[in-house]
């Protein structure tokens, strides 16, 4: 069970585009969010591209260095199994947290930030360590059920909605940790089934 062949490309490929989009996002800065953010009336209007591209965007310096240091962290951590198809995973999880958001969280009308595709990362990454024997993939696992379950009761810590100059979004968290509970799902599954053949 896996995401792709390991190649060195591979591997690089993913962190490194996303940080380049996510960059170019915050150069340009405030147009990109005029038109890339998620914006719940525009997306009513069919913009339907800023279920996708708000993942990008960021508010401010911090939360753009915020999460793209929890992307390089996960890359360093789960280095080992990122492939070609690690590019499609995270498209996977920018459109599980965007659609997560337009159905499920209709009060939520602008949000920007990858930290929900950085949840589905960490656990599908937590989810192949305990394939390959690691017991800290548990532990990682463990870990994000008590932040989710914590943030969800709770909300987010006061000190990084002051970093980030926004309210944290944690029903992002949450749709990017269930969209990678369910492509871990999708590959339990189809590795279950027997393949055909002729």
């Amino acid at each position: 069970m896996s995401l792709g062949h390991k190649n060195t490309m591979g591997q690089i490929s993913m962190p490194m585009l996303v940080s380049v989009l996510a960059a170019l996002g915050w150069l340009y800065e405030p147009t990109s969010s005029e038109y890339f953010a998620y914006i719940q009336t525009d997306i009513h209007k069919g913009q339907i591209w800023r279920i996708i591209t708000a993942n990008f965007l960021h508010t401010n310096t911090s939360h753009l260095l915020l999460n793209l240091a929890g992307l390089w962290l996960l890359f360093a951590l789960h280095r080992s199994y990122y492939s070609t198809k690690w590019l499609g995973v995270c498209a996977f999880l920018c459109v599980g947290v965007g659609i997560g958001i337009f159905v499920f969280s209709p009060k939520l009308h602008w949000y920007v930030g990858l930290s929900g595709v950085l949840h589905g990362l960490f656990v599908i990454g937590a989810f192949f360590d305990i394939r390959n024997g690691l017991k800290s993939g548990w532990l990682l696992l463990g870990g994000i059920a008590i932040k989710i379950g914590h943030e969800s009761l709770y909300g987010a810590s006061d000190d990084i909605a002051t970093l980030i100059n926004a309210k944290v979004a944690t029903d992002a968290h949450l749709y990017g940790t269930l969209a990678g509970t369910v492509l871990i799902a999708y590959l339990i599954l189809r590795a279950k089934t027997p393949s055909k053949t002729n």
